[in-house]
């Protein structure tokens, strides 16, 4: 079976979109050009930072519109990467709560991208 493995975002400014995730994911990007940035994760996922003006074809949002989701194993992991992320300026969209599927937090990257910390809730 064949799953999806790669995420490409698209992006105004790949090299200071690439400052922006080296802050959230904590590691360094494999590389950076000005149109285009890669991150490998340690859950495998790769991660692109493509320019929305060189993507071939251009792609249909002008920015926007995904949300990576990064699981954690409590909420006090939560409240640490709040606290982090806040320290380091990155615009927060919404503050630790708990909702149905767990307890959360939510930032914006550069381009309007959303970016969500989250405890899974037990069920």
């Amino acid at each position: 079976m064949t799953h999806p493995n790669f995420v490409i975002l698209f992006v105004d400014r790949p090299e200071d979109s690439a400052v922006f995730y080296k802050k959230i994911l904590g590691v360094d990007p494999l590389e950076v050009s000005p149109t285009f940035a890669m991150f490998a994760l340690d859950s495998g996922i790769m991660l692109g930072l493509w320019s929305k003006h060189t993507a071939d074809p251009a792609p249909a949002t002008t920015g926007g519109g995904c949300e990576l989701a990064i699981s954690l194993e409590s909420d006090q992991r939560v409240d640490e990467h709040f606290a982090r992320w806040s320290a380091a300026g990155i615009t927060i969209l919404q503050a630790p709560v708990q909702l149905d599927f767990g307890y959360t937090c939510l930032a914006s990257d550069l381009d309007g991208h959303r970016i969500r910390a989250f405890c899974p809730a037990e069920h």
